[in-house]
């Protein structure tokens, strides 16, 4: 990712797959491996690309980071991780990232899944 600093993206990544061990395990292994080629994919990316890609990870990262804190305050209740993505925002997709979103969302949602996401009719991050 020219343009940025290499230790700002690597303490991202790190960060992430550290939030991802609140995951369930089924879970937590298509996280890792999502994060690791979507990190791996946007390395020769150019510096404006660079700079959305972190800020959307960065954005998820929060809103990860906050479940999993509120998922620890309410242990006995049943754990939804994930949000909504909204409708605007696929606009700005390309067809490659709407494949790439289509094939996760179907990983994600397997029958026999150990996790829950947060139930909605819209596409999920």
């Amino acid at each position: 990712m020219p343009g940025l600093h290499i230790s700002r993206v690597r303490a991202l990544y790190r960060r992430i797959l550290q939030l991802h061990r609140v995951l369930p395990p089924d879970l937590k292994a298509l996280g890792d491996q999502y994060v690791k080629d979507e990190f791996r994919r946007h390395k020769t990316v150019s510096s404006d690309e660079a700079q959305r890609f972190l800020q959307e990870w960065e954005v998820y990262a929060a809103v990860l980071w906050q479940q999993a804190k509120d998922n620890r305050k309410n242990s006995s209740e049943k754990t939804c991780f994930g949000i909504s993505l909204p409708e605007e925002k696929l606009d700005d997709f390309r067809d490659e990232q709407i494949g790439q979103l289509h094939e996760l969302m179907n990983e994600a949602t397997k029958p026999g899944r150990q996790f829950s996401l947060t139930e909605s009719t819209e596409p999920k991050l």
